[in-house]
């Protein structure tokens, strides 16, 4: 798997959400097969122990670097290369089906209004449906607080994309999403094509050929 990264109810007192935040430069970072191993190297070689110690450290270090590496997360399909969880969202009288769009591209979008980098992410979210509109951008957000979603969006102009709050949770759950944000570029026939963590700018050209030619 290649995952890259670049870069309620009314009366429960929710994190403030995050207004207007001016964007700070996107940081681009990759964990290498490399660099996980040269930190584990230097862990072992910092430790004073014997030998056998240092084997067995090495033992249990091992399965967290797979994990750092972006190995397979266990049960959890939503993983590059495979086939998207078809999550249903309902809020109120709207639902949102991830099976209504195939046929589409779909950048779909994990988000939370206490996420500071959220903010800096949705002018490029927003700019690539209005210069793609045969896609669709769908941006899910999984706050506990109804009110803080909506002023969230008025506040910050959000428009010109498909949001959807999912207060149960299910549909980030079932993408093994908890951290926002994270972004899934979903092919026409449903597959996990690309996955982003942290924000993005999605109209830089590379990002939008490759949605292009999908």
């Amino acid at each position: 798997m290649t995952t890259e990264r670049i870069g309620g109810d009314a009366s429960t007192v929710a994190a403030p959400y995050y207004r207007n935040v001016p964007a700070p430069p996107v940081l681009r970072r990759r964990l290498t097969r490399r660099s996980v191993a040269d930190a584990i190297l230097c862990t072992l070689h910092t430790v004073p122990c014997t030998l056998l110690f240092r084997v067995l450290l090495f033992c249990c270090l091992l399965p967290v670097a797979c994990c750092l590496l972006s190995c397979d997360r266990g049960s959890h399909p939503a993983q590059v290369g495979e086939q998207a969880p078809n999550v249903v969202i309902r809020n109120g009288a709207q639902t949102v089906r991830l099976s209504d769009y195939r046929g589409k591209t779909v950048v779909l979008n994990f988000w939370a209004s206490w996420c500071p980098p959220c903010v800096e992410e949705f002018p490029y979210l927003i700019d690539l449906q209005r210069r793609m509109p045969n896609i669709v951008v769908l941006a899910v957000s999984f706050d506990t607080d109804p009110n803080a979603y909506r002023q969230y969006l008025i506040d910050n102009h959000i428009a010109g994309i498909t949001t959807i709050l999912d207060l149960s949770q299910q549909s980030n759950h079932a993408f093994d999403t908890t951290r926002p944000p994270e972004t899934y570029i979903i092919d026409p026939h449903g597959i996990i094509r690309r996955k982003f963590i942290g924000a993005q700018d999605f109209t830089s050209p590379e990002i939008m050929n490759y949605i292009r030619n999908l």
